[in-house]
Formats: structure tokens, sequence, C-alpha cells
């Protein structure tokens, strides 16, 4: 196989492979950094050997091979210039089950890569990279970095802060696991559902950043709301009796589909009412309802399956003007119910004000304490101009214009404002 297109085999591989790898290692030899380091070592050989070796039958299962005899390696290494107990320890339960002839070896690992062992090895990792113990921030680095594979730098990049403080955030993160003694485990019974939670939403998370990043100048990251649908689907893979994961990959799969038509040429932001619904993704778009079908068979209504289906709702109308706003409102009705907060209370007077008028939608938005939330200003800024309390409006959205976080946020708000100043005030709502 040509050079680069046994290079481009090898990152395929990664993306896909990288995250089973290192839950695999680490079950193997109790120890992330370990399991890290022999999974960067194996995919740096592959680099090396697949353009002139040619790739294996079994790339997967020859990544796991490799990957534990360099970490066997290693151990010995280290026990013998450092006579370690715990080092002698590790490599002794790394080699209890003897040591297979390679091919033999990798023709195991690929049969394994499918069945249910793996499966529970990278459902340990996701729930200890999403251990409550952990910070949130810390959570998000380690789920990127362990399971997307993302370089430090790549994820300092993303989340807009220096690569030394978001690699001493790995660390620590890593080290809080060491010395917690957090467990390598799925969490079992009662206890489930709400550490499922946690990896929902930093999966969410990761998305949201992407979609809106929360700071800086590129109005939205491709690449990190990939990574969470990539998650999101291993997720959905590993635990496909989850309505809620279900709900969580329709979501980011309905909200994806709009990408490239949230933004003008010049960056500018295009709303949900404005855009040409025929570019939308349809292939995303018919996922996604799929999906939301699936979860309504189920009957278990939660969080992420009804932000789902109000997407879906959005996704069935061929223009903003033929929405299904009663519908929606109906929805966030049952949203509010099993998810309270003033966000989907916002959200929800959104709605209220296509159906009920400003008016009512104003009065349903005193008193839930989103003063330092820009969306709650530029909302209420609409209502009020909607109503010809232009001053009262204007003012409104220069506390938006103060407060929003993306340059792209920013100048939508600037032109809504500057649009209101001079009296032109035929604006889209938000």
């Amino acid at each position: 196989m040509p050079e680069p297109a046994a290079e481009a085999h090898v990152a395929r591989v990664f993306r896909q492979e990288y995250g089973r790898a290192v839950a695999v290692l680490t079950r193997i030899f109790g120890n992330i950094d370990i399991a890290e380091d022999a999974v960067q070592d194996a995919f740096t050989a592959a680099v090396q050997r697949w353009p002139s070796a040619g790739i294996p039958p079994s790339p997967a299962g020859w990544i796991i091979t490799t990957a534990r005899h360099r970490a066997i390696d290693r151990l010995r290494r280290e026990a013998a210039r450092k006579d370690k107990h715990a080092q002698a320890a590790l490599l002794q339960a790394s080699l209890s089950g003897g040591e297979a002839a390679p091919a033999a070896e990798e023709l195991f690992l690929d049969e394994l890569a499918g069945n249910d062992e793996v499966k529970d090895d990278t459902m340990r990792l996701i729930f200890t990279c999403c251990h409550p113990a952990l910070a949130t921030g810390a959570q998000v680095a380690l789920t990127l970095r362990l399971l997307g594979g993302l370089t430090t730098v790549e994820i300092a990049r993303a989340f807009l802060v220096p690569e030394t403080t978001m690699a001493q955030r790995l660390v620590r993160a890593k080290a809080k696991i060491r010395d917690a003694k957090i467990p390598y485990r799925v969490p079992q019974g009662a206890e489930l559902p709400e550490r499922l939670q946690s990896v929902l939403a930093v999966i969410y998370l990761i998305f949201n950043e992407g979609y809106s990043p929360s700071s800086g100048d590129s109005p939205a990251r491709e690449d990190l709301c990939t990574e969470a649908i990539r998650l999101g689907r291993l997720l959905s893979t590993l635990m496909p009796d989850e309505p809620e994961v279900t709900g969580l990959l329709a979501l980011m799969l309905l909200i994806e589909s709009r990408r490239t038509v949230r933004f003008t040429p010049d960056g500018g932001l295009v709303l949900l009412g404005s855009q040409d619904r025929t570019r939308w993704d349809s292939a995303m778009v018919a996922e996604g309802q799929e999906l939301v079908r699936q979860c309504l068979r189920r009957n278990r209504p939660g969080p992420y399956q009804l932000q789902a289906a109000i997407n879906a709702v959005h996704s069935d109308a061929a223009t903003a003007a033929a929405t299904d706003w009663g519908q929606i409102l109906r929805l966030y009705d049952q949203l509010l119910a099993v998810s309270p907060g003033p966000v989907v209370a916002l959200n929800r007077a959104v709605v209220l004000g296509e159906v009920a008028g400003p008016e009512a939608a104003l009065d349903a938005i005193e008193g839930l304490g989103l003063e330092n939330y820009y969306v709650f200003h530029a909302v209420r800024a609409d209502f009020l101009v909607r109503l010809r309390r232009y001053a009262a409006g204007a003012a409104a959205y220069r506390t938006a214009v103060a407060l929003a976080g993306s340059a792209a946020e920013r100048r939508f708000l600037q032109e809504r404002l500057l649009q209101l100043e001079s009296g032109d005030r035929g604006q889209e709502r938000p």
C-alpha cells in the first residue's frame, strides 16, 4: 500500500480504536498512564511499519497486541532497574495468562474486540473519566484524551487554555484516579442512572462547546461536534437499551444537521427561522428522527429525549412558518416537568411567544434569575421590540452584547442593536 494511503488508514484506525485499546490495556495493567503510553507506542510503530509491511488482517488486534508487549517490556525494564515490588506485581499480572504466540494472540484479541469484554472495558473507561470525584473540566479533558485520542495541544486549543494548563489538568485528574483509588468499573443498580447522567452531560458539554464556543473568534468548532457525536455513537453501541443515550445521540445529530447553514460566508450568525432548510443534512435529519421514534416507542421520556423530540418537530417543518409551535410547547411543558430549570423555562417562553404572543412570554421570563446570561437579555429584547417598547429593547440588546461570549454572537447582537437604533425594526426573532 502506498505510504499516504497507509498513513490515512492508521489515522482511521487511531480514531476508531484508540479508546478501546486504552480501555483494554488499563484493565490488563491497572494503570492509565502505562496503558496510554503503550497504545501511543503501538500507533507510532504502525506508522513506521504498515506502509512497507502492509496493513495487518486485524488492525485492532495488532495495535492491542503490540501495545501489550510494549507495556510488558517497559515494566520489565523498570522492575530490573528499580526493583519496585509494585511494578513487578503489575508485570506478573500482565503475564499471568502466559505469553501467547504473537499471531495467535493477535487473532484472539481481534475476536475479543467485538465481544462483551472489550465493550465492558470501554464502558469502565468512560465511567472512570466521568467520575463525580473529578471536576467537570477534568472529566471533559480525560474523555477527549483517553477515549478520543486528542493530544493535549488539541484539547487546550479547543477550550482556549494554555497547553501547560491542560497538561496539568490531565496529570492531576489521573493522579486523583490513582490516589483516591477510583474504581475502574461500571456502576451498578441504583447508582447507574445518576452516573450515566454525568457521562451524558460531559459528551453534551463537548458538543455544545463545538456548536457554540463559550469564547474566542471561531463561530463553531466542527472537530468537537464530530468527536461528541462519535462518543455518542460509541455509548449508544455500548448501552443500546438506555433511551437517554439514544436521545442524546438524536439531539446532537438533529442540531448538527444544520451546521453548514448556521453562518453566512463571512461568519455571521443565521438563526433557525432564516436558514435554508433544503441545505440541512438530510441523512442526519433522517437518522435523528428515527432515533426519536425509537425513544417514543420505549415511552421512558427523559431530558435528552424530549430535547431531541423538540428538534425533530423543527426538522419536520419545510419552512419556519409551518412549524408546529403548539406541539413544541407541549414538549417543553414535559421537559420543564422532568428537568426544571431557568434555561428550560426561558426556551419555553420563546415558544410561548409564538403561541400566545410577546406579552405572555415577557411575563413568563420574569424572576428566572438569568441576569448574567446573554441569551436572556437577547430574548427579552425581542419581546420588548415586538411590543414596540424600543428604548427598553435597545437597552436589553446592549446588555446582551456586553455578556455574549463569542465574536459571532456579539456581532449578531450588535447588528440587531444598530438596526433598532437606526429605525429599522423589521428584525428576525432570536
